[in-house]
Parts: structure tokens; sequence; C-alpha cells
């Protein structure tokens, strides 16, 4: 007997995958495995995996960066804390209001978001996350690129003193580049791994971070003890500029995890119960305190060692006269930041490689307020799809919903030609009052007022 013919991998053809069939879709052309409703054997998140998983997300450079620029551009730790609390509150409140979503539904963040945007028009908001996605892998490769860098100086001193062949217009020295592309290999094995494999990577980083973190805290204190290191002699701000500053940073910290908080249901619709996401809402707030408080107080700590603000934890590692210390905190930041990137970014469809070069993440982070602007900006996108979510499945469907439906291209939820006309709306009234201002923060060259800037 002849063996059945098979498609040449040379041809477009070849590449076509096998339909797969579904129970829930009338065509699998909108669905697979992955898109389906998860069944009820692989529904094992408890309580504890969700507390463990934010406990590990929260210490990672993004979150001591947040906080350490909040002190850099002249807030006190007093004014600064309050502004991380208040900002990660609103963000477990929406993590739970949306994750309860896919706790109930067991559906993923691209199907839900047709039932609020329309068959056609969910493309959008899953198309704006990957892009976001996309820029936070960028950033995150090139702050694990830093740590590479820290480590590869730990224990070749030489590596400093690589001469660069790049223009200073490039952003980025000769080092800096093979230390990013390295982070690039070490990281894309990691890429190609199962979600449901890799949870060990999770269990260590959750042990060995915040362990190095608390040490570096109490080396901070030790040496410039809290009575003299967070006293603001930084903050210089008062008045209207402070109040606009505090805004700001609010805004930052609600940006840190408002990409997740769209797409929270790919994570949620693992959950053993719905009951079991609820922690969100208190762990978020406790643990992404902690982690910013450490990242001030380090902050603060520098200005009285350094005689500066040292926003960047990696620079402040650069400074450090033990080769060992600085070789395993570098470790430790590189494990935080490797685990933060797959579970919040290359998961959640961002493991682009191309955009993680082409972005030039270096550029975002060569200053405390270019960071703190970016933070906030992309928010502007990502408020209004995560309200927009909350506001169709609570208010107006009032929590009933067709889930067949969200699979049919000629259901209910096709709307006016796949477009919700009304969200289409929505989304113009919250994001555009907010776009001149934006526009003006990332191009100084661009005049707009006062009013549109503040806003």
């Amino acid at each position: 007997m002849s063996s059945p013919p098979t498609k040449s991998r040379w041809t477009l053809a070849g590449w076509a995958l096998e339909p797969e069939v579904s129970t829930v879709a009338p065509s699998s052309k909108w669905t697979n495995k992955d898109m389906d409703p998860v069944p009820e054997h692989l529904r094992t998140w408890t309580t504890w995996n969700y507390i463990a998983y934010w406990i590990s997300d929260s210490t990672n450079t993004a979150s001591w960066e947040l906080a350490s620029s909040m002190i850099a551009v002249g807030l006190s730790w007093r004014q600064a804390l309050p502004a991380i609390a208040v900002g990660h509150i609103i963000i477990g409140t929406v993590m739970v209001l949306n994750g309860t979503i896919g706790a109930r539904l067991h559906v993923a963040f691209p199907v839900i978001t047709r039932s609020s945007f329309g068959f056609w028009f969910s493309y959008f908001s899953v198309v704006s996350r990957v892009v976001l996605s996309m820029f936070w892998f960028a950033i995150q490769s090139y702050t694990g690129s830093e740590c590479v860098y820290q480590m590869l100086k730990a224990i070749w001193p030489s590596t400093a003193h690589i001469p660069n062949r790049l223009p200073e217009s490039a952003g980025i020295t000769s080092v800096g580049m093979m230390c990013y592309f390295l982070f690039w290999l070490i990281q894309f094995p990691f890429l190609l791994v199962s979600p449901q494999r890799i949870r060990h990577l999770f269990v260590v980083k959750a042990f060995i971070v915040p362990a190095t973190w608390l040490a570096i805290l109490i080396w901070a204190m030790h040496e410039a003890p809290p009575s003299v290191s967070l006293t603001p002699k930084h903050a210089e701000l008062s008045g209207s500029a402070a109040s606009w500053a505090w805004l700001s940073s609010l805004n930052s910290a609600l940006g840190i995890y408002a990409t997740l908080a769209v797409n929270i249901p790919d994570f949620t619709r693992y959950a053993k119960n719905e009951r079991a996401q609820y922690v969100q809402i208190i762990i978020i707030p406790i643990a992404f305190t902690l982690a910013g408080f450490c990242g001030m107080a380090v902050a603060s700590a520098s200005e009285v060692l350094y005689g500066s603000v040292i926003w960047d934890p990696l620079q402040l590692i650069n400074l450090w006269d033990s080769r060992a210390a600085s070789f395993f905190a570098a470790f430790s930041f590189a494990l935080a930041t490797l685990g933060t990137n797959i579970s919040a970014n290359s998961l959640s469809a961002a493991n682009d490689m191309t955009g993680g070069w082409v972005l030039c993440p270096w550029e975002i982070l060569s200053s405390a307020p270019g960071f703190l602007t970016f933070m906030s900006g992309y928010t502007v996108f990502l408020g209004p799809f995560a309200a927009l979510m909350v506001v169709d499945y609570w208010i107006v469907h009032k929590c009933n919903v067709d889930v067949p439906a969200m699979y049919d291209r000629h259901g209910r939820y096709q709307y006016w030609n796949g477009i919700n006309w009304r969200a289409v709306v929505a989304l113009l009234f919250s994001v555009t009052p907010s776009l001149p201002g934006l526009a003006a923060s990332i191009n100084p060259n661009i005049k707009v007022g006062n009013a549109a800037k503040t806003l």
C-alpha cells in the first residue's frame, strides 16, 4: 500500500494546519484547543497559586524602577508610596472584576472581547494588547541585557573596557548591544517551553528574587540608616508641581500592569473555582507596595551614599566594589526579568523576537522621566479597554453572556458588521482627550496647551 501524499513544506499549503474539532464553535476556523473553554480537569489554579504568582511577579525590575523613579523626579517616599498603593488597589479591583469573567466562563481574553467589541472589532483590542506586549518585551529584554553586562563585568572586569563602535545617536554601546543579544539567546529557549512545564521557573524565582531584594534593602539601611536616608533631601517639588507629579506617578502605577488587567482572563480561566482568584484584590496591593518601598528606600539611600538618587538598580550594582555581590544581585534581577517577560509578555502573544529589536527600548529607559512617561502613556489606551470589558459584562449584560455565540461570526455578537458601535464611541470619548498631551510628552517639539499636557 502506498503512503498518503505529504504536503511540501516549501509551499504555503504545506504549512496549513489540520482543522480541529470544537465543542462550541460552528466552524473550527474561529477557534482551536487553546481558545476553547478550559476543560474541568485542566482548571488547577488555587488561591495559593495566585498568591505565589503575584509575589513572584511583584519583584520585577520594572516595579523597582517605577518606585525609585518617583523618588528621582522629586517626590518623597511618603508621597510616592501612597501613589503605588492606590494605583495597585485600583489594578487589583479591575483584575478581580475582569478575572471573574475568565474564572466563570473559562475562555480566553480574545474570545471574551467579542462580546464587548463585536466579533471583528475585537481584533483591534487583541492587536493593541499584542503591540504593547512587544514594547514591554523589548524593555524587559534590555533590562535583562543590563543584568548580563553586570554579571560579565563581575567575572571579567575587562568587559567594561570593550571599545564602542556604534555612533552616539544609536543610544547604546557595542557592549550593550552584545549583552542584549546574549540575553535574547538565553531567553529564547524558555519561550519554546509550554506554560505547564515552565512553572518551575516561577517557583525558583519566588524564592530567590525576594530574598535578594531583602538583602539589598538590609544593606542599604545598614549603610545609610533610615533616619538619614528617608529624610526627603531630594524632594524638590511643592504646590501644584508636586500634585501633578503625584497624579503622574499614580497613572504610572496603574500602567505597570494595565496590560495584564486587560487579558487577566487568560490566567483566571484556569482557576479551580471562581473564588480562587478573589485573593488578587488583596495580594496585588500588598505585594507591589512592599516591593515599591524596597525600591524607594534603596533609591533614597543611594543619595546619601553616592550623592544622587540612583533609580536604576543595575546602575546601583555597577557602583559596588564586591564582584561576588554584583554577580549574584545581577543574576537575581536577570531571573526576575526573565520570569516576568515570559508570564506577562510572551505568554500574552508578544513573543515576536524582531519587535524586541526594532523598538529600541534603551531610549525609553534612558531617564527616569522618560520611563514614567512611557508607563503612564499607554494607560491612555488600555484603561478604556479594561473598563469596557468590566462595564459590558457586569452592567450591560448583567453577567449573562452567550459563550457559544462568541465563537459564531454570525451570532448575536456580530452587532453591526462585526463592530459594536457603542464600544467605538466609548473609546473615542475616553482616548481622544488625552492624545494631545501624550503626543507632547513623547515629542517636546509638539506644542499643546498646559491643560492638555497635565491631562
